[in-house]
């Protein structure tokens, strides 16, 4: 008897017999790729007998080898989910999880969660905040760090192989569109996609011998991810395709950067590639980010794809279809020519600078690298770390801040070669700096523009003591520090006020969240040709 129908009829059983046990009636969900059965206590995940072109299936014995290492790689990441792999014998439609006689199938053992803990559906509900997304960057940032390392001259992150990844995209979406103007929308997309890859190879190569190829999770979307008793947990990573996996650790954060456009939320998108590269510093990787982006939502459409053909005619088959089309017209808007800029913030200590300039980021799309978190880098401290102040000598010194400012000048050199708009967050209290960053955005013939933050010095005195009081922050600024910047500030000269914009930081934070909150700051880009539109909204 055919596998497939062998394997429909034992899913059918277990689901149906009762021996899984649990508070509930089994329930079945089905993929492309596996069937899982959930109890209501635990789910057990089968694979199903399937051979595509990035994965084969087809023999119990392979079955058996990709649940072992899916428990060994999840548990990485979730070992309170993944507790064993369990044999199921009996017979097709008498199974019995365990037990002697032949075994006729492998399971994966999970602990079940609710599905509405998913954070695609938390995130639909408007459930999903960005206190999560900060948690999600920070549980990522420190898997990549802890994680497996390919060597600079092994059988992963070669460029020709990322490359061929990409390839397979085509070739398996290129079947499925019937439209003469869809498939020359592909041809385009594989073109651009050939000629990114031609452009990023040097960086490809440079960052697999930086060590920045890694086993990691290789499928980081919301639908694998999930908040469980608060705590953000991130299951479901790919076993099946050492290729898949062993992958650069940019690549794994678009897929969820990508996720998080297609459903509509590109400031949570911002974010979560801001905070991962806040604490990472990986901001180099930018370079490659666009391929991996556009390489993420080919990989979404194809598969959406392979799920319509096998679904055939029908609602779910035409939704399956719909999602395919979205996930392409992302990865076109990823393949338009990018338009960087350059914004630097300008304002004394507790003007706001943070705060606001983390929601203008969420608005534009921009990347950000903070003065505070960067002096500490370059010396080795953490960013949350507290230190004394002194602007004689350590951190503080004339030679310590002009070692930050030329790491803040470089960071951002990296973030507009890379095609995106830059915010320098700093006091830029010296015109000389700021005039160094308006050389570079000369240099790389980018626009330009300052955002002076203003208020009062007792609102000033006021977030600074309550902000050492938290201590959450990587600002070290204190009362005295804040009169040393009163004192020697330099003024924006007149020349300097023609690309520059002025912030009242006196407003509430919500303020800054309104349509009109940063109309000064685009009409100086858009008199510039910058555009701050964002991707297209896919579902």
């Amino acid at each position: 008897m055919d596998a497939a129908r062998d394997q429909a009829r034992l899913v059918d059983a277990l689901a149906s017999s009762g021996v899984l046990g649990g508070a509930t009636a089994t329930a079945k969900l089905e993929t492309h790729i596996s069937f899982v059965l959930l109890t209501g206590t635990y789910a057990y995940k089968i694979k199903k007998a399937v051979d595509f072109e990035f994965l084969d299936f087809t023999t119990l014995a392979a079955r058996r080898l990709f649940c072992e290492e899916e428990l060994r790689l999840n548990r990485r990441l979730a070992p309170e989910l993944y507790l064993e792999v369990v044999p199921i014998t009996g017979s097709v439609d008498a199974p019995r999880l365990g037990g002697p006689g032949r075994t006729l199938e492998y399971a994966v053992k999970m602990r079940e969660f609710p599905q509405d803990a998913l954070a695609s559906r938390l995130l639909a509900a408007g459930l999903l905040g960005p206190a999560d997304i900060d948690r999600l960057a920070a549980r990522v940032a420190s898997f990549h760090s802890a994680i497996a390392i390919a060597t600079p001259d092994g059988v992963f992150g070669a460029p020709d192989d990322i490359l061929r990844l990409a390839q397979r995209n085509f070739e398996a979406l290129a079947p499925l569109l019937t439209a003469s103007q869809e498939r020359s929308e592909l041809e385009e997309l594989r073109a651009w996609t050939e000629r990114e890859h031609a452009a990023c190879r040097d960086a490809f190569l440079r960052r697999r011998q930086l060590r920045f190829v890694r086993e990691c999770h290789g499928d980081l979307h919301l639908n694998n991810i999930a908040r469980i008793d608060g705590e953000i947990v991130i299951f479901d990573g790919i076993e099946f395709n050492e290729a898949m996996r062993w992958i650069d650790v940019m690549s794994e954060i678009a897929f969820t950067v990508m996720d998080l456009e297609d459903r509509g939320r590109p400031d949570l998108a911002h974010r979560f590639l801001n905070a991962y590269l806040e604490r990472t510093g990986d901001y180099a990787g930018l370079a490659v980010l666009p391929f991996y982006l556009a390489y993420r939502a080919l990989v979404r459409a194809k598969i959406a794809g392979l799920r319509a053909a096998q679904i055939g005619a029908g609602a779910a088959g035409s939704a399956a279809l719909t999602e395919s089309h979205g996930y392409l017209r992302l990865a076109r808007h990823y393949a338009e020519p990018r338009r960087p800029a350059l914004i630097i913030t300008c304002g004394l200590s507790g003007s706001g600078k943070t705060a606001l300039s983390q929601v203008l980021l969420e608005t534009i799309g921009a990347v950000r690298v903070r003065s505070d978190v960067e002096r500490k880098r370059l010396h080795g401290v953490a960013a949350t770390a507290r230190s004394e102040v002194d602007i004689a000598q350590g951190l503080y010194s004339p030679a310590a801040s002009e070692a930050t400012y030329d790491r803040l000048r470089a960071l951002a050199r990296d973030i507009l070669s890379a095609g995106r708009i830059a915010i320098v967050d700093a006091t830029f209290l010296r015109q000389a700096d700021r005039e160094s960053f308006r050389m570079l955005a000369r240099d790389l013939a980018v626009p330009f523009v300052i955002v002076a933050f203003e208020a009062e010095d007792g609102t000033l005195r006021e977030r600074i003591t309550r902000r050492r009081g938290e201590g959450f922050d990587a600002s070290d600024a204190d009362l005295a520090v804040l009169a040393h910047q009163i004192a020697t500030r330099e003024p924006l000269t007149t020349a300097e006020r023609t690309y520059a914009v002025t912030y009242d930081a006196e407003a509430p934070l919500e303020a800054a969240r309104t349509p009109t909150a940063w109309a000064s700051l685009a009409a100086r880009l858009a008199a510039r040709g910058e555009s701050s539109s964002g991707p297209p909204n896919a579902r």
